[in-house]
């Protein structure tokens, strides 16, 4: 695997290195360094928790900063580089072992209002706060987690600027998975720029670092006599007396891997003076680990057991080893005055898991003045359910494949928003030696048919040397 990371990075880089200018005197496509900082707050909650089954909680809170430099390298190269980190808490992962708390993670001093809120769910899904269950979060190391990522992009342009042709690396790295990848890509320039031709290839060379539901692991590793269990009580179904928990289709994964292949195509138009079409598609090809290993499933030929409120695991997730995508998908730009321009697009997403898929979304910027644009946004998805996707307890331990994640389930998704830019042109404003170009700020809603619902908050400021 690294000699073919090597191997692909050396070839783009010695392109690179081979097609220097030898124009002085020519504009550069980059006049200067440019560095974009970028912030993202994302809050979630949601009743389908794939931690716990397709049952309980599905709270998360996510902040993500980078900064993007991008910096002129001669007359007809950019380097850009994308440094960032994620940190999230999730109340849902945090039951990956949700047996290391003897009660809600809860402040002593929450308000009255909070603890309303709590008793009401407590009532609704018949469960306590005096011990472990889908509802509440445990105090688990998986509660939260730092994801770190970089990536690399090296483009050259054609004296002409009618051809581009880049290449990339990146990572990102967490406590469970670690990704590599690399790329390229080709970019033509026709018709005196009024069209263009793209072309881009990826792959993601990607690896587990498999941790399991604590029940399973613990059974599997000691049994029901030694570990884990031994210092705990198990609730047995009444329906079947005398019978022990005995998750026996579980099993330790064998192969960790995960790798990704993307080769994607664009065709972009400038029809009139105030059209722009786009057509644009991706093949996709993956294979290995393509479950979560920490996802529960429950079955409906197997008796129920407990510890406290909540319920063993009959096995984790089970998944095809390979799937195949195609997204084909288009974009309208329309110009309709100096104050108003609208921006459509639709996509169409097929895979042989049997997920098919429609994308719709129209943002209208709205310039106010000389600097200001506000520009209210909304997006539209569906999706059918996967072949391997049911409810919990629905699905047969004699079956190959299964999964509770609501991910893989039908659903529709709205999601509505507004953004606020600020633009200076002539970068007025100084920190330091670099001007202030531009500021973002975007606000969203996201609400899913399956009880999910989302709020992202991003924020974004431009800065040139």
């Amino acid at each position: 695997m690294k000699f073919k990371i090597i191997f692909v990075f050396a070839l783009f880089w010695t392109v690179f290195l081979t097609a220097q200018e030898t124009n002085a005197y020519q504009k550069k496509v980059l006049e200067s360094t440019e560095v974009d900082v970028l912030m993202s707050y994302y809050a979630q909650d949601g009743i389908h928790s794939s931690v716990a089954g397709g049952d309980g909680t599905e709270e998360l809170t996510d902040f993500t900063s980078s900064i993007v430099i991008s910096l002129p390298v001669k007359n007809n190269n950019v380097l850009t580089v994308d440094i960032g980190i994620s940190a999230y808490t999730s109340a849902s992962s945090s039951n990956i072992n949700p047996f290391d708390r003897s009660g809600a993670s809860k402040d002593e001093d929450d308000d009255d209002d909070d603890e309303e809120e709590d008793d009401k769910l407590s009532m609704d899904k018949g469960v306590d706060e005096g011990g472990a269950n889908p509802w509440y979060a445990s105090s688990g190391a998986s509660m939260s987690d730092v994801l770190v990522h970089g990536s690399a992009n090296y483009a050259h342009s054609s004296e002409d600027r009618n051809t581009i042709v880049s290449g990339n690396i990146g990572f990102s790295t967490e406590y469970d998975y670690f990704s590599i990848g690399v790329g390229g890509a080709y970019t033509k320039l026709l018709n005196n720029k009024n069209t263009e031709l793209s072309f881009k290839a990826q792959i993601y060379f990607d690896k587990w670092r498999s941790i399991y539901p604590t029940e399973l692991d613990s059974y599997f590793e000691d049994g029901l006599d030694d570990g884990f269990f031994e210092d705990v009580d198990i609730i047995g179904d009444p329906n079947y007396p005398g019978v022990e928990y005995n998750p026996s289709n579980f099993s330790l994964n064998t192969d960790e891997h995960r790798n990704s292949y993307a080769l994607s195509a664009s065709f972009s138009q400038i029809l009139t003076k105030s059209i722009q079409a786009s057509v644009f598609f991706d093949v996709i090809m993956q294979e290995g680990l393509l479950s979560t290993p920490y996802h529960r499933v429950y079955f409906a030929d197997k008796p129920d057991f407990y510890i406290e409120q909540f319920q063993l695991a009959d096995d984790n997730e089970k998944l095809p080893t390979n799937r195949f995508k195609l997204p084909i998908g288009t974009r309208f730009n329309f110009y309709l005055n100096e104050r108003f321009v609208l921006r459509t697009y639709y996509r169409y997403y097929y895979d042989d898991w049997g997920v098919t898929a429609h994308t719709a979304s129209v943002e209208l910027p709205i310039k106010i003045g000389q600097k200001f644009t506000i520009t209210p946004m909304y997006r539209y998805y569906n999706q059918t359910e996967a072949d391997y996707f049911a409810p919990k307890e629905v699905h047969l331990s004699t079956q190959k494949y299964y999964t509770s994640d609501y991910d893989l389930s039908a659903f529709d998704a709205n999601q509505y928003g507004v953004g606020l830019k600020y633009t200076d042109i002539f970068t007025k404003a100084k920190i330091w030696k670099f001007g202030l170009k531009n500021i973002e700020l975007r606000y969203n809603h996201y609400n899913r048919s399956n009880d999910l619902t989302a709020d992202i908050v991003t924020f974004g400021i431009k800065f040139v040397d």
